[in-house]
């Protein structure tokens, strides 16, 4: 089973479902597939290999990850933890703000720092197919003590509202 894992944001992930309905038509995903889609519409994505659920519990996406051969999510920091810690082989899709999935590109900033150790990710659908065909082994690990991403967003705020600030006075 391959699990695809979008969160509950409120914004929609077109972007992974599109992929996802692509690797279907395509026969590149040949087993089943449990997709949590939170907000995103998912009425066109019918295939007898997919169930569409909108949230879970902790403990019970945990129990589906535990029977996955592959987990795909969205790069939150919440869900990248819990599968490096569950030492699951996961792939990475950060939602991106000029596709309408967030407000800002934060899950890239995260993905490409945790990239670093190990953890793949991708913006491209070609990315994603290559990643399938050779998936990457399972992760084992906490990847930060700290919330390094939340630090890092703090700082390139104050500082972006710092310099408008400095811009508006003059």
């Amino acid at each position: 089973m391959i699990i695809l894992t979008l969160g509950t944001i409120n914004t929609p992930f077109y972007r992974a479902v599109d992929w996802l309905q692509s690797l279907l038509e395509n026969k590149l995903i040949n087993e089943p597939v449990l997709f949590q889609y939170g907000t995103t519409p998912v009425n066109n994505l019918k295939h007898p290999l997919v169930t569409n659920v909108k949230s879970l519990k902790r403990y019970e996406m945990q129990q589906y990850i535990n029977k996955a051969s592959l987990v795909i999510s969205h790069a939150g920091q919440g869900s990248t933890r819990m599968l490096a810690e569950m030492g699951a082989r996961f792939i990475l899709i950060p939602r991106l703000k000029r596709h309408g999935e967030h407000i800002d590109d934060h899950q890239l900033i995260f993905a490409r720092q945790v990239e670093k150790f190990g953890i793949h990710y991708c913006t491209e659908y070609h990315q994603l197919v290559r990643l399938i065909k050779q998936r990457p082994l399972p992760y084992y690990g906490q990847l930060f003590d700290a919330p390094l991403l939340v630090e890092y967003l703090i700082d390139h705020y104050q500082g972006l509202e710092s310099r408008t600030y400095t811009k508006a006075n003059r």
